[in-house]
């Protein structure tokens, strides 16, 4: 088996996958029937499914997205049109900070204790 893409519902997803292309890399693709995808560089397809209601409630699953530094990467997201939630929370295992993109979906960057 092999992980082909990830789907994400959404409202616009014409323009969430500029979002998310312009902060992961790779090319925004709109198909037909109102979908959209990033063509990755080296990671798996994310996929925009049109759907006609917003999001309501706490995501069940959510990307971590690794990074070098959270603080640059924030930043980026937010001029991107994503929002901080919280605080940065560092444990044994790394850091990590939630965000939430355009479509108030949560996701977060983290940087392992690792690669500290």
């Amino acid at each position: 088996m092999l992980l082909d893409q990830i789907v994400i519902d959404c409202v616009d997803p014409r323009s969430l996958v500029r979002f998310w292309a312009g902060l992961l890399g790779g090319e925004p693709v709109d198909r037909a029937f109102g979908w959209s995808h990033v063509e990755p560089p080296d990671f798996p397809r994310l996929a925009f499914q049109p759907v006609p209601q917003e999001k309501t409630g706490k995501n069940r699953l959510h990307l971590d997205v690794r990074v070098d530094g959270i603080a640059t990467a924030v930043v980026r997201a937010v001029e991107l049109g994503a929002r901080r939630v919280g605080v940065l929370i560092t444990d044994e295992q790394g850091s990590f900070q939630v965000m939430r993109d355009p479509a108030g979906n949560e996701f977060c960057f983290v940087r392992p204790a690792s690669a500290a």
